[in-house]
């Protein structure tokens, strides 16, 4: 493999990080130093030799500083290609010295965005180096000083054909994600932007994908703070797989939507159990009772601190993973008495972004799912009102039926799911998976659907699970958080709307 040694190094940053210790070190081992503006400043401040820019081009700043560098003594002597005998003759008939190392890192748009803030000359100089890997040594942030002195130390002060392509890899992805902010700026205020460009970095790699034989990793935007999922903390288990993360999403995702203290147990991305209740280990119970079968080998969310009484009733159940806000003195040292549970640790969700599903060279994507749970926003349909308990139990259910799979039922009492139909292909077999799930249990509760009933089958099969009020989208959206529902409290299985007969039928 071919190695380069460092003769010149073009020292040009925003953030002076570790600037002055690298400088010595490379000076100190014969380099000589070019910099510019502030750079060529704070290294003569700290008494390190340099050579200013406008020294070497003979031309002195402009514009603000905005153009300093784009010169032929400095791009020449970046881009010559070491190995070409013509880019030789070149640099020697125009007088250019070559460049061998260029430490440049950003203007700090992500921080502060902004038409000032939008760099020009950096941008330049990174791809100009990497593209010229071959020949020229790129660093890009002051992570990367260590490793590049570390190298030189040990080999003499040349860098090897592997670094320079690696270093060359984290600048073209460093300038690219840049350009995607500067995109994304300037689109601020529309919902779909014209132009979708999304910078991810891989976060970590996953223990396996939808299924065993598939490799999986998860990836992050890299131009935002980081998200909760960045900030989970792992305390036990194995690692995770691509549906572990899946069924945390959801599951902590939907825990989160409830200020009451909630469970949610989520199995392959739905809520199979779901409840309220005063403590965290009665709101598992209620949820695990949901659907005690399904719950097996899920996955348990709560939205407040996880006590020992409620670590030890879930490690007697088998269980993939526990995600909480925290954990009390002795619950997490219970919850590891099953050695392969996998215990987090995570902060609030945020808000959720666009939403992307891949198609074939292409996404479809749409705004998130904003729940509304404002009652003025809601429209009651038929002679009789809920009543207050009603009430709370059909925003209970209309929170819970978002967060499950189309076609999707769910059947609630006193903030308890006792039914849920997920990913059915017909809205009746939903509906008469939820009522045979709760199992009689529902007698005098609420039934939600994520869409309206085409025909009465679906409101009967909630009629036999003997529910007292339904709530259901209604056949226009009025604004992004305000959808006019269908309730019934009377006549609770038919929506008049929609029902053919042009009545209101009692199908008792």
């Amino acid at each position: 493999m071919t190695r380069r040694k460092i003769e010149r190094a073009l020292l040009s940053v925003s953030d002076k990080e570790g600037l002055v210790e690298l400088a010595r070190e490379l000076s100190g081992m014969g380099v000589e130093l070019v910099s510019s503006g502030g750079t060529a400043a704070a290294l003569t401040e700290a008494g390190v030799p340099v050579t200013a820019v406008e020294d070497v081009t003979g031309a002195p700043e402009m514009l603000g500083g905005r153009v300093k560098t784009l010169h032929p003594r400095i791009h020449g002597g970046i881009l010559a290609d070491r190995d070409e005998a013509s880019h030789r003759d070149d640099l020697a008939t125009h007088d250019i010295d070559a460049i061998d190392l260029v430490v440049v890192n950003l203007y700090p748009f992500v921080e502060r965005p902004g038409i000032e803030t939008i760099d020009v000359g950096g941008p330049t100089m990174v791809r100009a180096a990497a593209k010229n890997h071959g020949s020229v040594t790129v660093v890009t942030r002051s992570d990367q000083y260590d490793a590049l002195l570390d190298e030189m130390r040990a080999n003499g002060g040349s860098v090897g054909e592997q670094m320079r392509r690696d270093l060359a890899l984290e600048a073209f992805a460093l300038t690219a994600s840049y350009d995607a902010a500067i995109v994304a700026w300037l689109q601020r205020e529309e919902t779909l932007p014209e132009h979708l460009v999304i910078p991810l970095e891989r976060a970590h790699v996953l223990r396996y994908g939808e299924n065993p034989h598939q490799q999986a990793a998860r990836y992050r935007e890299r131009n935002v703070a980081p998200a909760w999922p960045d900030r989970i903390v792992q305390h036990g288990g194995k690692e995770m797989s691509y549906i572990n993360l899946l069924d945390v999403d959801a599951s902590w995702s939907l825990v989160n939507e409830f200020s009451d203290t909630a469970c949610v147990v989520v199995k392959h991305a739905n809520p199979c159990g779901v409840a309220l209740a005063d403590t965290p280990a009665e709101a598992y119970r209620r949820a695990f009772a949901c659907d005690d079968l399904s719950a097996f080998g899920g996955v348990v969310a709560l939205n407040r601190e996880l006590d020992v009484s409620t670590a030890e009733a879930i490690a007697g159940v088998f269980t993939e993973v526990v995600v909480a806000p925290s954990y009390a003195g002795g619950a997490i040292e219970a919850l590891r008495a099953k050695k392969n549970l996998r215990v987090l640790e995570a902060p609030l969700p945020g808000i959720s972004g666009l939403q992307l599903k891949a198609l074939e060279a292409g996404m479809l994507v749409q705004e998130p799912d904003c729940v509304s749970t404002d009652r003025d926003e809601w429209q009651v349909a038929t002679k009789a009102t809920p009543t207050e308990e009603q009430w709370r139990d059909l925003t209970f259910a209309w929170q819970i039926c978002a967060a499950v799979g189309s076609n999707a039922i769910v059947l609630a009492k006193d903030a308890q799911a006792f039914g849920i139909g997920a990913g059915q292909q017909s809205r009746v077999h939903s509906a008469e998976i939820a009522a045979r799930k709760a199992e009689g249990r529902a007698k005098g509760g609420v039934c939600a659907s994520d869409a309206f009933f085409p025909f009465r089958d679906g409101i009967d099969a909630a009629a036999e699970a003997g529910v007292q009020a339904v709530i259901q989208p209604g056949d226009r959206c009025v604004t992004r958080r305000s959808w006019p529902l269908r309730m019934s409290t009377e006549s609770p299985w038919c929506s008049p709307e929609r029902d053919t007969s042009g009545t209101d039928v009692d199908p008792r």
